[in-house]
């Protein structure tokens, strides 16, 4: 409910201010801007998101029936059974929502955004099935969008590339803050989903397998944190796209071990990766032209310019403050808040304090409201409970923890 609220709210305030503008400021081009906003907003919904998406979700989910059918997916569902039981203790141990899930938050750690979503979708398709009330948000299907938007990516590659191409002198100097940030993030919204759903996380096998994972984050950091700086990229690279392959040639050798009659598989499956698709794009575009209304409108602008007057009185260190519109646009609109890095890099410099600060931004959370969008409308959920205030509490925690750890490893 609190989406439709906000959603309604976009429209409203981009309205309210525009009329302002028009009135105090005499601007006469400012809903003729918000309107062509509306019309580009649209176009990109559909031609850059959805279109694109459905080519990959095609391959995909055809690769994930064979997994499926080899059984595969059924292994992984049991090893990762016993960690996911508690986590999610309304999806049996062995459902195959398990081993998607691992799925998609292995490509999303890899930095594989294309073979996440597809994994992702597939997931939160299995988690419907489970779902008593099909218009609500169930119990899992929270914990698992939380966890999911909160990003925990390992490796920020697209992000350090984009460093390298504005000249920064060590594009991946960004990678350790970035880490911090996602791993708090994605901490705080896990504990929030579980205190709201009583999850016991003192239970000798959930800990057990939270501090395992804390202890991979840390040999991860520890051992790019040995690496020359120009070897983190590629080694990366390399590692994230070899896996994903691994992923691949795993479940068509599984497949062929088990004699499934592979490619006819791959097609049942792949049918559903178009249906899906074409299934969330009115979720898209409502949501997308809301953003660009909002956005395009200004008020984006005076939200950012009246949070540098309320810091500034305080007496605290401001210098951040020029980082914000990357973390305020970023549960918003990937794409918006990509290009307010940029637009940081620009203007103050790849290597300053605020163009590294608004990358960090950028790396330490995913966007809350597409991704709700995204997930929820591919399986007509209209109620989402409280995802949403758990989602944008990840975000704040991740924002707070950036601004932290970017003040001690760059100012």
């Amino acid at each position: 409910m609190a989406l439709n609220y906000i959603w309604v709210a976009f429209f409203l305030i981009a309205f309210v201010v525009a009329l302002l503008k028009l009135i105090f400021t005499g601007d006469t081009e400012i809903f003729k801007i918000i309107i062509e906003g509306m019309f580009d907003s649209s176009k990109m919904a559909v031609m850059d998101i959805a279109l694109p998406l459905a080519g990959v979700m095609t391959f995909f989910l055809g690769i994930l029936k064979i997994g499926e059918e080899a059984g595969v997916i059924r292994r992984m569902a049991k090893i990762i059974g016993p960690f996911f039981s508690k986590l999610f203790p309304e999806v049996p141990k062995d459902h195959p929502a398990n081993g998607q899930m691992i799925m998609n938050f292995s490509a999303n750690m890899l930095g594989l955004d294309n073979a996440a979503t597809p994994f992702g979708l597939k997931a939160m398709q299995s988690l419907q099935e489970l779902n008593p009330s099909k218009d609500t948000a169930s119990n899992a299907q929270i914990m698992f969008m939380v966890l999911h938007s909160a990003g925990p990516v390992l490796i920020p590659l697209s992000i350090m590339a984009q460093r390298a191409i504005y000249n920064a002198a060590d594009p991946a100097d960004i990678f350790i803050p970035a880490l911090i940030s996602v791993y708090v993030a994605t901490l705080t919204g896990m504990l929030f989903v579980g205190i709201k759903q009583r999850i016991n996380f003192f239970d000798k096998t959930l800990l057990s397998w939270l501090l395992g994972l804390t202890g991979f984050i840390g040999f991860v950091l520890w051992y790019f944190s040995r690496l020359p700086k120009e070897e983190i990229e590629i080694t990366s690279k390399v590692v994230s796209n070899m896996i994903l392959m691994i992923f691949i040639v795993g479940f068509i050798g599984g497949a062929i071990y088990k004699k499934v009659d592979i490619f006819p598989v791959f097609i049942e499956g792949a049918k559903l990766g178009f249906e899906t698709s074409i299934k969330v794009i009115p979720y898209l575009v409502g949501l997308l032209v809301a953003i660009g209304a909002f956005r395009n409108s200004g008020a984006l602008t005076y939200i950012v310019e009246g949070l540098k007057w309320i810091f500034s009185i305080t007496g605290m260190n401001t210098d951040f403050t020029d980082a914000l519109p990357t973390a305020l646009m970023h549960p918003l609109s990937g794409s918006g808040s990509r290009a307010m890095m940029i637009d940081s890099m620009k203007t103050f410099g790849a290597d300053s304090f605020v163009g590294r600060l608004s990358c960090v931004f950028q790396a330490c959370s995913d966007t809350i409201l597409y991704v709700l969008a995204l997930y929820f409308g591919s399986v007509n959920i209209k109620n989402t409970r409280y995802t949403l205030v758990a989602g944008l509490l990840a975000d704040l925690a991740g924002v707070i923890t950036a601004i932290v750890v970017s003040y001690i490893f760059f100012h």
